[in-house]
């Protein structure tokens, strides 16, 4: 769980003639995290698409898009086979007729848009009454129809001297203007107008009045409308007859388009190729077994490390599991035909050291002899064996060895990550991945936000009631949607639900009011109280200092937690004396300080509540019988401390300006006991003021019958009995006040609680050990929903 899973780095070799053997295989194990090749090597270039890819793309590209015209989504298909048989001529047919009910649909929309507007241009002119073909049309008279100021059109026009005479008609800032152009002037108008406050409105050539016109635009509208209703109707039954087949030909398009391209991936030459990539160490076994089934000895896979990195990146425990020189003198290899093992070895490990063919290095010896030498080679390459052997020898040429004899990876980089936690736990990989996937070389923290996470929000909150909703719509999350986001939200919610219910027990509380403590641990169990409660009243007031201590020790051990996994990490790469310096000094500083404040030393300049909490008596929330450490705890304690500021000084010396987080992150967890009171305070106005409350002996008690108020109790409050008491308005008004009051807790503590328990989790507790820079392990494969393995 804190681990990820053990990676190994693998390298499938083999001759070209069965890379589509290798591919489909490998594929349909669905294991290898493949390493793009980056042309280090000499003599090695990347791999060439396989003969179609071009072509599946771009039809795949084409269902893509045939899914969006026609809203598909994966929910719409049932899973298992759907027969693709004809892909290319049914989608054809598909494409045809989707685009064209698409095109048709799309022109009747623009028709709509352009009709839309139509009629709001026509709006203004409905305004005047003045028929349509009375503002247009005339030989020597000029018209202009427009919105604007009547009074600047009238004097711009009056100023014109290219305008004999003019009318205007004006209703609601629409303005017709009429204008008869002096003699031998025409186009006269539009120039008059352009300085004055006037926007002109293009007035269609029709007859009827505005009104009509616009019951015409209504109508054809209307109709297109019915129209573009029965396109859509036409779509919905295409969808429903081709959802299923463009389903299964994106997810069989998706899968052959990864298979022919994946060579791109690949180091290759001639007549070999190289693969290498990632993939659990258990996977192993299937992957050399399956290979080996599927193209025989025509593939060598080897597994050449398990490897560990440290947070930089750098190598820092290599296993080798390979030989250093696969294929070398192996016995299977001298078994092909091809040759001796001692001749075999000899050769490959020429092309090794100089990088030449067997064929250029014979050319200086003399061309027949040369020629003769290439002849023989081809003949026993070309028999049974030989292809592999060559491809073998073309895939070392480019693979450097170190003086040490490791091999030179394909390409640098930590291995991906698979996070291996079990299944009630993995919802909460969803807050580690908001900071980043853990890297190869961390601890995963999705175990420790699983038990911390939901138990500081529980016990914020604190309530049944809300707990009960939280759990509901955690729930409905969970179970509403597909997508995987949304799935581990909802258990998320469903975890912080139940733990806020289980907290609402234990304090006695529903909606803030102590119906359970009564009901529950009074009534049935026989207790005086809840087993733990808030401390509102004066009463139990010190239940509130007690969760001020209570959260400062839950820091401490939080950050404890953090520091030891960074320590364990140092210790891991780097060895003990590393550790010491970088964590261990923090640990000794975090510790020690603590010691020191909860000791007698000093004792009456330390707050008493350090020292009250776990003793005994009235003031002590759990009798513990704790007074505090003796001083000479606190002296090793000071020692402590400044023993770790002192490795600081000898490691990480630039650290020591942060040194106060010792004591600065520690008080920062004082936030979950101020959450919790706020919360709860909260939720007790809202009960105040509807039920009203009154004390005795300094306890606080919610009032359900005010004829049964004791003599001697005080009300709190300015409302006495509370709203609910009153007459009809005064209870309507106090339900509205209890929904709406108790509506804005509930939002409050998601927020609230919720972030101030993720923000004590990413910037207290992570930030010590945990950087998330690992990459997704994405394997070669597809899990199939829509069609059947071929």
């Amino acid at each position: 769980m804190l681990r990820p899973e053990r990676m190994s780095r693998v390298s499938i070799t083999g001759a070209k003639r069965v890379l589509d053997d290798v591919i489909e295989t490998t594929h349909d194990l669905n294991l290898l995290h493949v390493t793009d090749y980056d042309g280090a090597w000499e003599g090695f270039e990347p791999g060439d698409p396989i003969a179609g890819a071009d072509e599946a793309a771009e039809r795949l590209v084409t269902v893509r898009s045939l899914e969006s015209i026609l809203d598909i989504e994966d929910r719409d298909a049932p899973s298992g086979g759907v027969d693709t048989d004809d892909l290319a001529d049914r989608l054809e047919r598909v494409r045809g007729a989707v685009n064209d009910y698409d095109d048709r649909r799309g022109d009747l929309r623009d028709e709509r848009r352009a009709l839309d507007e139509r009629a709001d241009a026509m709006a203004p002119l409905s305004t005047l009454g003045i028929d349509l073909d009375l503002l247009s049309g005339y030989d020597s008279l000029e018209t202009s129809v427009g919105e604007g100021d009547e009074r600047a059109v009238r004097d711009a026009l009056d100023a014109a001297d290219d305008v004999d005479r003019y009318e205007t008609f004006a209703e609601d800032g629409v303005i017709a203007v009429f204008a008869h152009p002096t003699s031998g002037s025409s186009d006269v108008l539009e120039d008059t107008l352009v300085g004055a406050e006037f926007a002109a409105i293009e007035v269609p050539d029709a007859e009827q009045s505005p009104a009509a016109y616009l019951d015409g635009l209504d109508e054809r509208r209307a109709e297109l409308d019915r129209e573009i209703e029965s396109v859509e109707a036409d779509l919905d039954d295409l969808r429903a007859e081709h959802g299923d087949f463009l389903l299964a030909a994106e997810e069989r398009l998706t899968i052959e388009v990864e298979k022919r391209e994946i060579p791109l991936a690949f180091a290759t030459t001639k007549n070999a190729f190289v693969a290498e990539g990632w993939l659990p160490t258990e996977g192993f076994v299937d992957l050399a077994e399956a290979l080996e089934a599927s193209v025989g000895e025509h593939c060598e896979v080897e597994e050449l490390e398990r490897a560990a990195y440290d947070s930089s990146g750098q190598v820092a425990d290599r296993e080798p599991t390979g030989p250093t020189e696969p294929g070398v003198g192996d016995p299977e290899t001298a078994a092909d035909g091809s040759g001796n093992a001692d001749e075999q070895s000899s050769g490959l490990q020429s092309l090794d050291d100089d990088g030449d063919s067997d064929e250029s290095r014979l050319e200086a010896d003399g061309g027949e002899h040369a020629e003769g030498v290439r002849s023989s080679s081809v003949e026993r390459s070309e028999s049974d064996g030989g292809e592999r052997e060559r491809s073998e020898r073309e895939s070392r040429r480019g693979a450097e060895r170190s003086d040490g004899g490791t091999e030179t990876r394909m390409a640098d980089g930590e291995p991906p990550v698979v996070q291996e936690n079990p299944r009630g736990v993995r919802p909460f990989e969803l807050l580690t991945k908001a900071v980043g996937r853990p890297s190869y070389a961390e601890f995963d923290p999705t175990i420790i936000l699983f038990l911390t996470f939901p138990l500081m929000f529980g016990f914020m909150i604190g309530d049944v009631g809300y707990g009960l909703i939280y759990t509901g719509i955690g729930y409905w999350v969970y179970s509403s949607f597909d997508s995987d986001t949304f799935q581990r939200f909802g258990a998320v919610a469903l975890a912080a639900g139940i733990s806020t219910t289980v907290f609402g027990v234990l304090y006695g509380e529903i909606f803030g009011l102590h119906l359970v403590s009564a009901y529950l641990w009074e009534g049935v169990v026989g207790l005086s109280h809840a087993p733990i409660e808030k401390g509102l009243s004066p009463a139990t007031s010190y239940w509130a200092r007690t969760w001020f201590v209570v959260t400062a020790l839950f820091g401490i051990l939080h950050l404890n937690l953090a520091w030891i996994f960074e320590f364990i990490e140092e210790y891991s790469f780097h060895g003990f004396a590393d550790a010491l310096k970088e964590t261990g000094s923090w640990l000794l500083a975090l510790n020690g300080l603590w010691l020191f404040i909860f000791s007698r030393l000093f004792d009456g300049s330390k707050p008493d509540l350090l020292f009250e909490v776990f003793s005994s008596g009235d003031v002590a929330a759990f009798e513990l019988g704790f007074t505090g450490f003796p001083a000479w705890v606190g002296i090793v304690g000071g020692v402590a401390f400044f023993a770790g500021l002192g490795l600081l000084a000898v490691g990480p010396t630039h650290e020591l300006v942060e040194a106060h987080q010792v004591l600065a992150h520690v008080l920062s967890y004082l936030r979950i006991a101020a959450v919790l009171l706020a919360k709860a305070g909260m939720a007790f106005a809202v009960n105040l003021l509807v039920l009203g409350v009154y004390v005795t002996e300094g306890e606080y008690h919610f009032i359900y019958d005010p004829h049964h108020i004791p003599a001697d109790a005080e009300l709190l409050g300015a409302l006495g009995t509370g709203l609910i008491h009153g007459g009809p308005v005064s209870i309507l008004l106090a339900v509205a006040v209890l929904l709406v009051g108790h509506l804005v807790v509930l939002l409050l503590g998601i927020t609230s609680a919720g972030i101030q328990s993720i923000r004590l989790e990413y910037f207290e507790f992570f930030s010590k050990f945990y950087e998330g820079s690992g990459a997704a392990y994405e394997p070669f494969g597809y899990a199939r929903r829509f069609t059947a393995d071929e």
